[in-house]
């Protein structure tokens, strides 16, 4: 992993090469980032830059065997940790290392829902055992082998529990040249005893125009498909790259048509509209929902007088704009609230027809009746 294979982040790729250029090595650091930021595939490509043979001006040289090895992640001074679903009290991460090369190098925004998809995860919980931690202080122990620097990548901190405090000595005073580099999306989450002992690295959401850019020049897509998928996935670039392999197009005119027939209360026809949304499959109904939240937010803001704020595609500004002449800020937080709720119902597998209708109906009554659900009121100031 190289940064020029990163996506944006170009401020904390520069802070990173300049310590190791200026010998401002941290023995301890914590990636603090957002899902979809990149934090792990920095964390590996700050690795990589490292222990490069050849180091360029801006990044790793990729050809010298310490690259070759660390972008199939083999390099002997490379070692990783993670959550896994442990099936008996004695696995560590080395018992699922071939999975975990293969997921990352599949996925470099590797998220923990694509991480289950790897492994034999039944109803388990993921978490970061006893023995993983024994088996972390082994590795940390032994000098380097290859390269200057010895580095344990540690992804997702937050599912050490107490265990964690085992680690304590090894992370405040490692062995020479040794590299402990945490990886967190939840900084509340993390044990305050190690927090304590990493330098912070924050790592930023990436911008609207960084996701649409690379989709477009990486994966070819439209500018069209590339702004609503950049617009649902709110700088998550996980997410946008698992909306490419879904059908994304047409959720604008989905969504405004199902508002028409909400606000004119078009009984018999929302009934074959719900069927349509509940044959869209999962997914497709929870970026649906995303979209539908974040187009409702969008009317919000200009509603507010916040219209340089906004990021819709023309057209779908042009709508937004025809939207706030019939209906209010109240209403559209009441929108809002309904389609969060049913969001969530969706994610735990209600039945959709049911629940599509439910939302439409509640709709109607905010939108034609003017009636805000108890507890959704907008207070004015």
């Amino acid at each position: 992993m190289q940064f020029k294979d990163i996506v944006g982040q170009a401020a904390i790729k520069q802070r990173l090469m300049n310590s190791v250029n200026e010998n401002r090595v941290s023995h301890a650091q914590l990636f603090l980032g957002p899902e979809g930021s990149g934090s792990l595939a920095l964390a590996v490509a700050y690795a990589q830059y490292l222990s490069c043979e050849d180091k360029q001006p801006e990044d790793s040289c990729g050809v010298c065997s310490s690259c070759r090895k660390y972008q199939k992640l083999m390099h002997p001074d490379l070692h990783f940790s993670y959550p896994f679903f442990a099936k008996h009290k004695d696995d560590t991460s080395l018992t699922f290392i071939e999975q975990w090369r293969e997921a990352f190098i599949a996925h470099p925004y590797l998220s923990l829902d694509i991480w289950r998809d790897y492994l034999d995860a039944e109803n388990k919980q993921a978490n970061i055992n006893i023995a993983e931690c024994h088996q972390i202080i082994k590795k940390l122990s032994l000098k380097p082998f290859e390269s200057t620097y010895k580095v344990l990548i540690l992804w997702l901190p937050e599912y050490l529990d107490k265990e964690g405090n085992a680690l304590l000595k090894i992370i405040e005073e490692p062995q020479p040249n040794t590299l402990f580099l945490l990886v967190a999306q939840n900084q509340d989450q993390i044990l305050n005893t190690i927090l304590s002992r990493t330098q912070l690295i924050k790592i930023p959401s990436l911008g609207y125009n960084e996701v649409k850019d690379h989709l477009v020049e990486k994966y070819n897509q439209t500018e069209d498909a590339a702004a609503q998928i950049a617009y649902l996935s709110n700088g998550n670039l996980t997410d946008a790259l698992i909306m490419l392999q879904q059908d994304t197009k047409g959720y604008h005119k989905l969504f405004v048509d199902w508002l028409r027939l909400c606000f004119g209360n078009k009984g018999l026809e929302i009934l074959p509209f719900v069927d349509q949304l509940a044959k869209m499959g999962r997914e497709n109904q929870k970026n649906f929902l995303r979209y539908g939240v974040s187009f409702i937010r969008e009317c919000c803001l200009l509603m507010a007088g916040a219209g340089n704020l906004v990021h819709l595609p023309a057209q779908e500004l042009e709508t937004a704009q025809k939207m706030t002449n019939v209906m209010n800020i109240p209403q559209a937080q009441a929108i809002s609230a309904e389609l969060e709720k049913t969001h969530y119902h969706v994610e735990r597998n209600a039945n959709p027809k049911i629940l599509f209708l439910d939302v439409s109906l509640q709709i109607i009554k905010i939108l034609k009746f003017k009636t805000i659900p108890q507890g959704t009121q907008y207070i004015p100031n």
